[in-house]
């Protein structure tokens, strides 16, 4: 087992998913509590990663990262370095590609809330910040922690992107899933059978507690009623 891999891709994970729930929250409540045509546009740019080939997304950010463009020479300027080929580019990478983990659960989970309680909020003079901090954020909890385990485990088992974006680097860029590739390659399918494992139950056990987490909840719902 490559637990340098190993543990790169918890690190990215970890951090791809700090940022994902950043973005997702303000986001989904804009989605939410949002009027005009505009944010049909908006939702469709955050799912766009679900239907497009992880290979395109990640030459894109590949051409758009790498030192022959404005953006990618500017950011080169700022961090010492392109972010394409390194952690850093694969942090940007991620947080496009699992966008849409993160935001779709808690958009289904803000317009779960009630609309009184919107209104009502309103009426006594809550903003829209106020609104998704106080109101529908507390009500979505278990959205939130859907958006987290589902950015979580994409971004752990994630290909292309981290393929096109960081290609092999040990340490730096070569994650699991990179590992796991390389092995099928070399014929080597025992080591191949053990990585794709630890894969498998990493995501068996975190779905396990999510869908027995919604069981309590439910159970706990139905006792009250």
């Amino acid at each position: 087992m490559d637990w340098q891999a190993f543990a790169l891709s918890l690190r990215l994970a970890a951090v791809t998913t700090a940022i994902l729930i950043a973005i997702a929250v303000p986001l989904a409540g804009l989605l939410v509590l949002g009027r005009g045509r505009w944010l049909a546009v908006v939702e469709a740019l955050s799912t766009l990663p679900l239907v497009l080939p992880p290979t395109v997304l990640g030459f894109f950010l590949l051409v758009l990262l790498g030192p022959r463009t404005f953006v990618g020479r500017e950011i080169a300027a700022l961090f010492g370095h392109p972010l394409a080929f390194s952690f850093e580019g694969l942090v940007v990478g991620s947080v496009i590609y699992s966008l849409p983990f993160a935001v779709q659960p808690l958009v289904a989970g803000f317009a779960s809330v009630r609309p009184p309680l919107v209104d009502a909020a309103r009426l006594l003079g809550a903003g829209p910040v106020r609104l998704v901090l106080r109101l529908l954020l507390p009500l979505s909890r278990r959205s939130l922690l859907t958006a987290a385990v589902l950015s979580f485990l994409h971004t752990v088992g994630e290909f292309g992107v981290v393929l096109m974006l960081g290609g092999d680097i040990p340490g730096a860029t070569r994650t699991l899933s990179i590992v796991l590739y390389n092995q099928v390659e070399n014929f080597n399918y025992q080591a191949a059978m053990r990585t794709a494992g630890l894969l498998i139950a990493m995501s068996v056990t975190a779905l396990a507690f999510l869908y027995a987490e919604a069981q309590r909840h439910g159970a706990r719902g139905g006792r009250q009623r």
